[in-house]
Order: C-alpha cells, then structure tokens, then sequence
C-alpha cells in the first residue's frame, strides 16, 4: 500500500508535530507501507531509505495550489493522510480543503486527517486577497458544512484521527458527524528511547546532569511556553527544596518560538523567576535536545518522578506524558474541565488543581513520604503506555483508517 504523508511539520522543523510525523512515517515503513511525505522545501534532514521525502511547498497558500494538487495526482498514492494544525501550514485555510482536492483529482482514494490539536486556520487573520479566494473556493466546494476554520476536513475526510476525547467532543460539536468517522489514537512518546534494563542509561544521564545518588531528580519534559504552567512548577518546587536539600529539578526542552512568538521573552522570565525563587542552583534547564538523539530519554531514566503542572489539565494527546508514562515515571499533573476515563487519580497519576503551586507542592512531599505510592503511580503509568501509548497499538489504530 502506497500512503501519502501530508505534514508541513518534519524535522528538521522544531515542533512536537514534526518529531510526531517522522515516527508515525517510520512505524508505518517498519509494517512494509510505501510511504511519501508531502512537506516543506526546508524538511531535509531525512535519510530514511524506507521513507520516499517531497520536500517541494514552501508557504502552503493559494499560489502553490497547482503545484500541491499535481503532486497528489502524480503520487497517486492509496490513501492519503494529512497532519493537521492550523499554525504549522502557516495558518492559510488552502489545506484545509485538502481532501476536496484530492477526491476531485483521485475520487477512490481514501482521505484521512489526523488532528494535532484542534486549532484551525482563522482567515479574518488573513490578507484580504486570502479570505476573498477562500469564499470563492468554498463555493467550488460547495458551501453546507464547510467549516470557518476547518474548511472541508471535517466533511469530506473519510476518517478522522483524533489524539484525545476532548478533541473529539470539540470537532463534534461543528460537525457531528465526526462521531461515527473518528478514531482515538494518541500520541505515543516522539522520541528515540534509550535501553531501560540495564541501568547504564539512568547512571548515564545522572552523569550528565551532575546529581548525586541520593538527590531525588524531578523532570519537566516539554517545550517553554506559555500554559504549560511553568511558573506553577517552579515556586512549588521552591516550597519543598526548602525542607528537602537532594531534591533537583531539571527542565527538559526548548523554545517553540515559531508557534508562540512570545516565546523566548516567556522563557527569559521563566529564567527570572528561578534567580528570584533562588533555587537556580538547584534547577538544570537542558534546552532543545535534537531529534536524532536518546538524550531526552536518557533524562527521563535519570529522573525519579515527573511533574507536568499543565494551565488547562492533562489530556490523552500530551505527548510529554507519554513519554513519561513510558519511563514508568510517577506522574503528577493537573486536572482540567474534563477528565478522561483512562486517567485515574493516585492509580496511574497524581492529579492536582492548575495553577496551584500548594497543591503541586503537597503532590510532591506525598510522593517523597510515601514508597507505596511511588510504587503504584510507576505501574500504573507503566500499563497506561501499554494499553494508550504504544506505537503498536497506534499503528493498528491508524491504518485501520486506511480503508
């Protein structure tokens, strides 16, 4: 089977979305697919003899529609996958009537999109030019249940990938036939994963870091930016070193200043408020770690729990808890407006209000205090990756959508 990969995100592009597209690409070749990717002219960091690489678009917008439909056809693949959100396709609303185009130039091919997130395109943002061709290519497309962000990806994709329950309900509620045609497969961990059995990698990345047998290592793994509750993290930290002298906190990431223009100043006072906390000395920031690399898992097996104080809760599309559930790390994180069922509080996850340093901090001197407790959050996590965020069960899950 041929597959077309649409993804405007590819490394060597700095983004969860992009380290996302490559793994999927792989564990779809590793079940003997023919796969292509359809991506930007900058994405050439590839050399993955089982994986076909186009990297011709440039800025994804209404010139360049000619060239991405002759491309579709010349493909011609037997399915088509498009990797969506809104910011990575520079925000432009052509892609988002990708699968009209692709059935008006091959009707039989299935069209699949996958939802990164649900953050459409917003063409009152726009030029005037682009929102004045996007009315007449509605027309094309016919105008019933063409959505304002999300053109015709939710009409006429055949199926519809979802990363969590909560996406689904959102993308339901513009169109509810999105229901019947949906597929939950989360995110698995977009990382290179370092061996777990034999202790080197844990010895390893304790090396790296400069922390002492006996100094308990807490991880913030993810990219700086606003709403991931950094600042949360940071002051209740302070609230436990106080008492706790071999407690360590290393935060494992860089800046997604593409996404989030605000990013580096966000990061700068981020940097600020550790000095100001004075827990600098007891903090390591390890920046952007290349995607090629095991160093981030490494960091992981280095570390003793994981504390993701998210502003909006965890959900099943948080890559940075997969990862850590992989780990078979103890996580503490926080609830949000909705909690989905595979989330169960104090058995696979320590679960805290957001934005509430106090309650982060007493998440942590619970987990210190309690070997029990420690013991049941890794197994719990441990059998949340098996049964959510195992690259098997997303690959089962996603071709499934092929057909």
């Amino acid at each position: 089977m041929k597959v077309l990969v649409i993804s405007a995100a590819f490394p060597p592009f700095r983004a969860g979305e992009a380290t996302n597209a490559l793994y999927l690409c792989r564990y779809l070749a590793d079940r003997k697919l023919d796969v292509h990717v359809l991506t930007s002219q900058s994405n050439t960091a590839i050399d993955d003899p089982r994986i076909t690489i186009h990297p011709i678009m440039h800025r994804w917008s209404w010139s360049e529609l000619l060239r991405f439909g002759t491309f579709v056809k010349r493909c011609s693949p037997d399915v088509v996958l498009l990797m969506y959100i809104g910011w990575i396709y520079n925000d432009h609303p052509m892609i988002t009537f990708a699968p009209t185009i692709s059935k008006t130039l091959l009707p039989s091919v299935p069209f699949v999109t996958r939802f990164e997130n649900v953050i459409g395109t917003l063409p009152d943002r726009c030029p005037i030019l682009t929102r004045f061709l996007r009315k007449g290519f509605k027309l094309w497309a016919g105008a019933k249940d063409v959505d304002y962000e999300f053109g015709t990806l939710l009409r006429d994709s055949d199926h519809l990938i979802v990363l969590s329950d909560d996406h689904r309900a959102r993308l339901a509620k513009r169109f509810p036939a999105v229901n019947s045609k949906s597929v939950l497969a989360p995110p698995p961990p977009n990382m290179r994963m370092s061996p777990e059995n034999d202790g080197a990698a844990r010895h390893r990345g304790r090396e790296m870091l400069g922390v002492k047998p006996d100094d308990f290592v807490m991880v913030y793994l993810g990219y700086i930016y606003p709403g991931k509750g950094i600042e949360t993290l940071l002051k209740a930290f302070q609230m436990v070193s106080r008492q706790r002298s071999n407690l360590k906190l290393i935060v494992v990431g860089g800046v997604l200043a593409d996404e989030y223009p605000d990013g580096p100043s966000y990061a700068q006072e981020m940097y600020e408020l550790a000095n100001q906390l004075s827990i600098d000395h007891k903090l390591t920031w390890t920046g952007y770690y290349a995607w090629d690399s095991d160093e981030a898992s490494v960091y992981l097996r280095a570390a003793d729990a994981c504390v993701l104080p998210f502003d909006w809760g965890v959900y099943l599309n948080n890559s940075s808890f997969a990862a850590a559930c992989a780990h078979g790390l103890p996580i503490i994180t926080t609830q949000g407006a909705l909690l989905e069922v595979p989330f169960i509080h104090q058995e696979n996850v320590f679960l805290c209000p957001p934005k509430n340093p106090e309650a982060i901090a007493a998440a942590i001197e619970a987990l210190l205090d309690n070997p029990d407790l420690d013991q049941r959050l890794r197994a719990g996590a441990r059998d949340l990756a098996q049964e959510w965020f195992s690259w098997d069960r997303t690959i089962e899950r996603t071709i499934a959508t092929f057909s």
